[in-house]
């Protein structure tokens, strides 16, 4: 540990001590009835245990429909294996770009809580419309006997997809708030509550796997004896349980109120600087941008923020140009904290971009994988056949089992070499996982190689060839998505903590959509669906080559994410320390002209690069 990591933890200490002093938060979070929460009975592990079993429960229904939906489509609405994969990976990303709706009504006007709350019954409500349209007959086509199979009727459609999209809209309201909700109840100055926080974050991914888990063993098993109905309907009495549960923790949460819209103050800074800009104003010193003079920042229960010298030109919204000017209209001039608040979101965006890539590989879970295990020897013995929507379960165990081991066993021992709480930094993790997920792509491309070959020899392959690949997605999510989670609710401010959120998410519907994108490409570059590498019947597919083009992509993306993050800056003012290959740091610096680079954060970039290099 360096001298710069020693100072900071000792500030970070001494922070933790004062903040001990007193019972109450430090972060303007309130209890139910108004007040600051106090620490002795509210917040911490005695609220975040309701929020983590509503998370068990919704995820479970999600990934209930999640890991049906492709064989509902195929099987029920008679789509083929191309177009109902396009499909999943549509509703799947537009779950997660509506994030981005429920993270600006949480932040501006509703709260997280309310917000969770609203979306649940929305939720709920296209999940009992999805469980009518697969119980009532005349609400999907015919069995199909024989082919050509009778095509869904445009009403049904419009009944099932509508369903859909409701449930794609609860998601997208409750996504971007529960994991930052369950944030807000750890004090961030004291520094046994911000270690409890790390720790909440990984039983929080822990309680992802744990519902996609039941979902792809239970739901399954229940799809194949009792049909979609069931199938569909035990998620829908699951989600009205996780409201329930949600509600039983209510006199031990802490809350954020809303800060009016982050949104509209981000374009107020735009407007701003870029007015300034054009009347000829230019950067000038701290000392001469304005402030409001009281305590707390002019937006409503966040905290100042202290001034940084990166992206600077939007410090010309924070000048005053004229001494008569109104300085309460945020249209004209913007205060250091406002400006501080978008810059924030504005330095995460390189990072954001070279995650999206990551989502491309883990939309092949309830995809393409499936697929493949649909056609594989799934025997487990004489008497046993394993489901095909039950082989995603190798990637969620991993999860469960690789959650407790980070926690109990990795994290101690990386504290102790890394000086770090939490291990190794966010940006680490993310990398790691980054890594992990080309590995995995490789690893489907051979075995499906494998497949076609012994497929050609008329031989089966064993479904546990897939387990590979199941393995490292899963692995890949332990470190990346955590990692993500830690990032974006770290280098967010008060006001922007649920759109941070949103922004992470949305990198996993993006990646859904540019996935149905690639697999349309694909699709028409080589042939249409009757002769191309993407084919209705797998066996005479080119899914290998597929999956090397993926490969491709994660691989170009991941060199853009080590020096996306080597060259990253933090919101903090105070360095963490450096550690490892300067030239590096001197290639980051010619790649910003030579600027003085000094780290606002080196939690986040100097041991990344000293790991990854």
């Amino acid at each position: 540990m360096n001298t710069s990591t020693e100072n900071q933890n000792q500030i970070m200490e001494e922070e933790g001590n004062l903040s001990a002093l007193t019972t109450l938060v430090s972060n303007g979070r309130v209890d139910i009835r108004g007040r600051v929460a106090d620490k002795q009975t509210t917040g911490g592990w005695r609220a975040s245990p309701f929020i983590i079993v509503n998370e068990v429960a919704e995820r479970l229904a999600f990934f209930g429909i999640a890991v049906n939906l492709g064989l509902y489509l195929v099987k029920e609405m008679h789509e083929t294996i191309p177009t109902a994969a396009t499909h999943v990976s549509d509703w799947v990303g537009a779950a997660y770009i509506l994030t981005i709706l429920g993270a600006f009504l949480a932040d501006a006007y509703l709260g997280r809580f309310k917000t969770i709350v609203i979306f649940s019954c929305v939720y709920s409500v296209g999940l009992i419309l999805m469980t009518l349209s697969a119980s009532v007959d005349s609400l999907r086509p015919p069995l199909c006997t024989k082919r050509p199979c009778i095509q869904a009727s445009d009403g049904q459609k419009a009944f099932f997809f509508g369903s859909l999209a409701l449930v794609a809209l609860g998601t997208g309201g409750i996504k971007p708030c529960v994991s930052s909700f369950g944030a807000d109840q750890f004090d961030e100055a004291d520094t046994k509550e911000v270690q409890r926080k790390f720790a909440f974050f990984n039983w929080f991914f822990f309680a992802i796997n744990m519902g996609a888990f039941l979902a792809i063993t239970v739901l399954v098993y229940v799809q194949l004896k009792k049909g979609f109905g069931w199938a569909f309907a035990i998620p829908t009495g699951v989600m009205f349980f996780s409201i329930i549960v949600l509600a039983v923790g209510v006199p031990f949460y802490r809350y954020q109120k809303p800060m009016g819209s982050p949104l509209t103050r981000f374009l107020q800074v735009i407007v701003a600087s870029v007015r300034n800009h054009f009347n000829g104003v230019s950067v000038v010193p701290e000392a001469e941008l304005y402030e409001v003079k009281t305590k707390e920042s002019d937006i409503v229960g966040a905290r100042k923020l202290p001034h940084t010298s990166q992206y600077s030109f939007f410090d010309k919204a924070a000048v005053i140009t004229n001494p008569e000017i109104n300085t309460k209209d945020r249209w004209r001039v913007c205060t250091i904290t406002q400006v501080e608040e978008f810059k924030s979101i504005v330095r995460v965006l390189p990072i954001w971009a070279s995650t999206i890539a990551l989502a491309i590989s883990f939309a092949q879970l309830s995809t393409f994988f499936l697929n493949q295990a649909n056609i594989m020897d799934r025997k487990l013995g004489p008497h046993f056949e394993i489901p095909t929507g039950s082989v995603s379960v190798f990637a969620a165990m991993n999860g469960i089992i690789l959650v407790p081991i980070y926690e109990k066993l990795i994290v101690p021992v990386f504290r102790k070499h890394t000086g770090n709480p939490r291990g190794m930094t966010s940006l680490q993790r993310i990398g790691v996982g980054l890594f992990v997920s080309i590995s995995a792509l490789v690893s489907a491309a051979l075995v499906e190689t494998k497949r076609r070959d012994e497929h050609s020899r008329a031989l089966k392959t064993s479904v546990f060839w897939l387990l590979p690949q199941f393995f490292l997605v899963g692995s890949a999510e332990v470190f990346a998505y955590v990692g993500q989670l830690e990032f974006f609710y770290d280098e967010a401010t008060d006001g922007t903590r649920s759109i941070s959120s949103a922004l992470f998410l949305s990198t996993i519907g993006i990646g859904s959509w540019i996935n149905a994108a690639i697999v349309k490409i694909v699709v028409s570059a080589t042939g249409g669906q009757e002769k191309g590498w993407l084919r209705n019947d797998l066996n005479k597919s080119r899914l290998d080559s597929f999956y090397w083009i993926l490969t491709a992509i994660n691989g170009v993306n991941f060199v853009v994410y080590v020096l996306a993050a080597v060259c990253y800056k933090g919101k903090g003012g105070i360095s963490k320390g450096r550690v490892g290959n300067e030239a590096m740091f001197e290639l980051c610096g010619s790649m910003k002209k030579k600027k003085n680079y000094k780290d606002d954060n080196g939690d986040d970039d100097g041991q990344f690069q000293s790991m990854m290099l």
